[in-house]
């Protein structure tokens, strides 16, 4: 069982004439492994934020507060520290990578992660099984990543490196954006096989319930004005859908 705890996390992002413009205003969240934490709410809130600033990014300092995975600080340890101690952060906008394959980039990933290089024959079996379920063709392995892909082929990939990982927290940044509704079906599909493991803590960050339809969080939090302001359960969502976030917005202002 691991842990993800933030406490009274404060972050702040660099203007180009050099001023500091505060973003996240103190968040507390728990995340534990085996539970699914859904964070919604409007644009600019914060919550990209959120999620790059415990994988590490360099823009946003952080002015306050605490993380740790399993006790460890996790904001003493470089990006690739991170990764390693078991935080995976599924990008909203997944980047391209000339000259590395997929099939290289995971099997690195992999090795660097275990602290030992999978067999191959092992691996490759593997490999083609978690792209047969994310429904990828054999062929994008030896394409280099991300370059060339379509917006869902993108985050279908991202969700595949999810399963063969196996890491201790994923924050999932938008996952649904871009998706039409058969690529959400199957990234939602393979973001559920993870979950029923129970050995993963898993973060979704939307603005929409679709997503919640076929991935059903535990708990949900409304995220405004850089923390979060209401915590309840899967029935949260629906009211968010319902009503919006216009009264959480008005009561920031106040």
């Amino acid at each position: 069982m691991s842990t993800l705890e933030i406490r009274d996390l404060q972050v702040s992002v660099k203007l180009p004439e050099g001023e500091l413009k505060p973003i996240l205003a103190g968040v507390d969240l728990t995340v534990k492994s085996g539970e699914t934490h859904a964070i919604m709410g409007p644009n600019g809130s914060g919550k990209s934020t959120l999620a790059y600033s415990i994988a590490g990014h360099p823009k946003y300092q952080i002015t306050g507060g605490q993380v740790t995975l399993d006790g460890d600080d996790v904001l003493a340890m470089t990006v690739d520290e991170r990764a390693r101690a078991g935080l995976f952060l599924a990008m909203q906008y997944p980047v391209e990578v000339p000259g590395v394959s997929v099939a290289n980039f995971l099997r690195t990933a992999k090795t660097a992660i275990d602290g030992e290089a999978p067999k191959l024959r092992t691996w490759a079996a593997e490999l083609r099984t978690a792209m047969e379920r994310i429904q990828m063709d054999p062929a994008f392995a030896q394409r280099n990543v991300n370059e060339g892909f379509s917006g869902g082929e993108k985050k279908r990939h991202e969700i595949m490196q999810l399963e063969l990982l196996k890491p201790k927290m994923a924050i999932l940044d938008e996952t649904d954006s871009g998706l039409d509704i058969d690529a959400l079906r199957v990234v939602s599909e393979g973001v559920n096989r993870v979950r029923e493991t129970g050995e993963t803590g898993l973060l979704l960050i939307t603005h929409y319930t679709r997503i919640l339809r076929y991935i059903k969080p535990d708990h949900v939090h409304v995220f405004v004005a850089g923390k979060i302001v209401e915590e309840g359960g899967p029935e949260l969502a629906e009211q968010l859908e319902a009503e919006g976030y216009e009264r959480y917005v008005a009561g920031a202002r106040a």
